[in-house]
């Protein structure tokens, strides 16, 4: 029979803890001492019934009957949580990085590993788990992971709007090119564009913003009429279309603007998408499936090609009560402070709370050995009352469960994006990548994402006092246990940013 576990210090922990639980038991057995709450049973059942008058019947034998029931309930509550009966044997949760990869969350199936069978020993001792507790654990970790299992797969977008900020065009020769492309093709084409005054709709005045647009490449008189100042290698010289133009020793030629940005071959646009990585657009292609391959394509080069991140939101996302309703200057001011306030604390909040997410978990594995080592005391402090060891494994419970938060607010901080400007969305309605790009306008929406690593779990742990369970005090350790690391994590830009000065 095995206990599981999600990770190598989780293991390693657990098995600490027993190994120290079967000494204390040891210790509390020999010396005598787990006895002493029958001598207290007996005690406080005799004072019970000495203080509730005389009008009760028989005293002796009324508080004999309770001291009977309770001292049975004693040697239950011992016989399974108590004595050390099944052989500890441990193995990892390995994970299936596939599953995991797809939805968000780690998906653990139990798989063999070497420790299973060479490391479940420490300096020569091993440990045994108490019925109760070895049930309780197999429990716990069937719940927590049939929760995690039921969380719905999702599209990290937050992840995908990282890669294609971090894309940049290598080649400093193609960029030089997108930058003649604008200046002899996009230019002139744009301008005479707005000079005929076309009625334009919301999204073709969106389609024109940028070089690749459908309506100058397609249309007659914008791409097809202009072509490019300076001969290029890629096009041979061609004495109909070149007419009139400076043949050069190379040969190169001078391609209409239509051709330089279509040809398939050596376009300008097939060799931009050829500086983003394959994986990033089969990605984005399969979540936008709404939009062909090439229009998906298209939104990546866009962003890729833009001299600035455009910010597209154009829309209420989520409630807010900042400012009035109509919005007066004052207000307009206020937000634009918070605003530059929110970018420069990032600066140093995120990478403060990436530490605590980080050191969360590290965390709850050493609150979970410390609850294996105090169980025999509580035990025994507690009278072996079947109150206390509810309450007990109400709280081993309650910090397995809390692995299901994580994975909930990672989740959610992983796909939030997709809900709010995906398909179907009311921010879907210009561009794929919009909420991908908007960085700015969500930064007050990351700050409250950070901090739900943290917040949920205390929700989660506080709900239990309405069932009578108090275990306030984890919430407590989850705070102290991590305010350190994530102090010094909060200090890194602080230290790049002197370096870069």
């Amino acid at each position: 029979m095995t206990l599981y576990t999600n990770d190598y210090l989780e293991y390693y922990l657990t098995l600490v803890g027993w190994i120290v639980n079967n000494g204390i038991w040891e210790l509390l057995v020999a010396s005598g001492v787990f006895a002493l709450p029958f001598l207290a049973i007996i005690l406080q059942e005799w004072l019970r019934a000495r203080s509730e008058g005389a009008d009760e019947g028989n005293k002796g034998v009324l508080s004999s009957l309770r001291i009977e029931n309770r001292v049975w309930v004693a040697i239950i509550v011992i016989m399974f949580a108590g004595i050390p009966f099944f052989q500890i044997d441990l193995n990892t949760i390995e994970f299936d990085s596939t599953r995991s990869a797809q939805c968000q969350v780690s998906v653990a199936s139990p798989q063999e590993t070497r420790w299973s069978s060479t490391f479940t020993t420490l300096n020569n001792q091993s440990a045994k788990v108490p019925v109760w507790w070895f049930f309780m654990h197999s429990l716990s970790k069937a719940i927590t992971g049939g929760s995690i299992a039921a969380i719905p797969c999702g599209t990290d977008l937050r992840q995908m709007r990282m890669d294609i900020d971090a894309t940049r065009i290598e080649d400093p020769i193609l960029a030089q090119e997108v930058a003649d492309f604008s200046q002899d093709c996009y230019g002139p084409a744009r301008a005479r564009m707005f000079m005929n005054r076309p009625n334009l709709s919301e999204e073709q005045m969106d389609d024109i913003n940028w070089i690749g647009s459908n309506q100058l490449v397609k249309a007659s008189g914008y791409y097809d009429r202009y072509h490019s100042k300076t001969p290029r290698s890629q096009w041979p010289f061609n004495t109909i279309r070149d007419a009139g133009l400076a043949q050069v020793p190379g040969g190169g030629g001078y391609p209409t603007c239509q051709q330089w940005w279509s040809d398939a071959r050596v376009g300008l646009r097939a060799r931009l998408v050829q500086q983003i990585d394959p994986s990033l657009l089969t990605r984005l292609s399969n979540w936008a499936r709404f939009l062909s391959k090439t229009e998906s394509d298209d939104a990546v080069i866009r962003s890729v090609v833009s001299p600035r991140q455009q910010a597209l939101n154009q829309g209420q996302v989520y409630a807010s009560y900042g400012g009035k309703i109509d919005m007066s200057a004052s207000n307009i001011l206020a937000r634009g402070a918070s605003d530059l306030g929110l970018t420069v604390g990032s600066v140093a909040f995120f990478p403060g709370m990436d530490v605590v997410r980080q050191a969360l978990p590290m965390l709850l594995s050493f609150l979970k050995m410390a609850l294996i080592i105090c169980i025999p005391l509580i035990l025994v402090i507690g009278t072996y009352e079947l109150k206390t060891l509810v309450t007990i494994s109400c709280v081993q419970f309650a910090l397995f469960f809390v692995d299901f938060w994580f994975q909930l607010a990672r989740w959610i901080d992983s796909t939030i994006l997709n809900a709010l400007y995906g398909w179907n969305s009311p921010q879907s309605n210009l561009n794929v990548l919009m909420g991908i790009n908007n960085s700015f306008g969500d930064m007050l929406l990351n700050y409250v994402m950070a901090t739900m690593f943290i917040v949920l779990p205390g929700l989660w742990i506080t709900t239990l006092t309405w069932a009578g369970v108090r275990a306030g005090g984890v919430l407590q350790g989850f705070n102290d246990g991590t305010k350190q690391a994530g102090d010094a994590g909060s200090k890194g830009s602080g230290a790049a940013y002197r370096i870069i000065k």
